[in-house]
C-alpha cells in the first residue's frame, strides 16, 4: 500500500494543511503504508504552456524543464493520492492548479477518438489508476466555503476514470497552528483522529462516513 499526498499550499511545511496531511499519513504508516508528502513549495514547477508537445512530439515528455518529473517519479505506484490544499478564493491554491494542468502530459491524446461520454473509460482493464483522495481547510466556520473544492474534485474523479478514497473538509483551519493554551487539548484529540484516520485509509483504501464526520467538526462553535 502507497499513499502519495500532494500538499498544495504555499506555506508548505508550517501550513494547516500539512498539519493535517502529516498527521494522517503518520496514521497510514503505523498501519503499515509507504507514504510519502510532497509539498509543491518546495518544488520548481512552471505552468503549463499547453503546446501539446508531450501529446503528439514527444508522448509522456514535456518539454518544461523543472521539478514535475521528479514528482511523478515519487507519486508512481501509489494506490491511493491525496490532494491537499487550502481554500484560496472559493478554490485550491494556484499552486495546486498549476501541478494539476501539468498532468495533461500523462493523458491519452488518441483514446479521444473514439470516446462517446466522459465516463467511458478505454484504458486496458489491467491497468488501475489510483484513487483519489481530497483534503481542504480554511479559516472560516462555513461549510460552503468547499463547494466548488468539492465539485472540482468529483469532476477530477471522474476525467481520471477513478473512485474516491475519501473527503476532508476543515473549517476554522487556523486554529491547527494556534498556540492558544485553550486550544491545545482539542487540536491534540483532533490529531488523533486524524492518525485513526489514516490507519483506516490504509487499511481499508476508504474514509467511513463516521470518521469524515468527526473529522468536519467545528472546533469552535460560536
Amino acid at each position: 500500500m502507497k499513499i502519495v499526498a500532494i500538499n498544495g499550499s504555499p506555506k508548505g511545511i508550517n501550513s494547516n494543511t500539512n498539519v493535517i496531511v502529516s498527521s494522517l499519513l503518520k496514521g497510514a504508516q503505523e498501519a503499515g503504508a509507504e507514504t510519502v508528502n510532497i509539498l509543491l513549495a518546495e518544488k520548481e514547477i512552471k505552468h503549463c504552456k499547453g503546446c501539446h508537445s508531450c501529446w503528439f512530439n514527444t508522448p509522456g515528455q514535456c518539454v518544461i524543464k523543472d521539478d514535475m518529473m521528479e514528482v511523478l517519479s515519487l507519486v508512481g505506484g501509489a494506490n491511493i493520492i491525496i490532494l491537499a490544499t487550502p481554500i484560496y478564493f472559493e478554490n485550491i491554491s494556484g499552486m495546486l492548479k498549476v501541478f494539476m494542468d501539468r498532468l495533461t502530459m500523462t493523458g491519452n491524446p488518441h483514446s479521444q477518438e473514439n470516446i462517446k461520454s466522459e465516463n467511458q473509460d478505454l484504458r486496458p482493464a489491467e491497468i488501475q489508476p489510483p484513487k483519489l483522495m481530497m483534503i481542504s481547510n480554511c479559516g472560516f466556520p462555513d461549510k460552503s466555503e468547499f463547494e466548488v473544492v468539492s465539485h472540482w474534485f468529483k469532476k477530477v474523479v471522474l476525467k481520471m476514470h477513478t473512485e474516491i478514497a475519501g473527503e476532508i473538509y476543515v473549517t476554522q483551519g487556523k486554529f491547527l497552528t494556534s498556540q492558544e493554551e485553550k486550544l491545545s487539548s482539542i487540536i491534540s484529540n483532533y490529531i488523533n483522529h486524524l492518525e485513526k484516520a489514516g490507519k483506516e485509509i490504509a487499511t481499508n483504501m476508504k474514509l467511513s462516513e463516521l470518521t469524515k464526520k468527526i473529522l468536519e467538526q467545528n472546533f469552535i462553535i460560536n
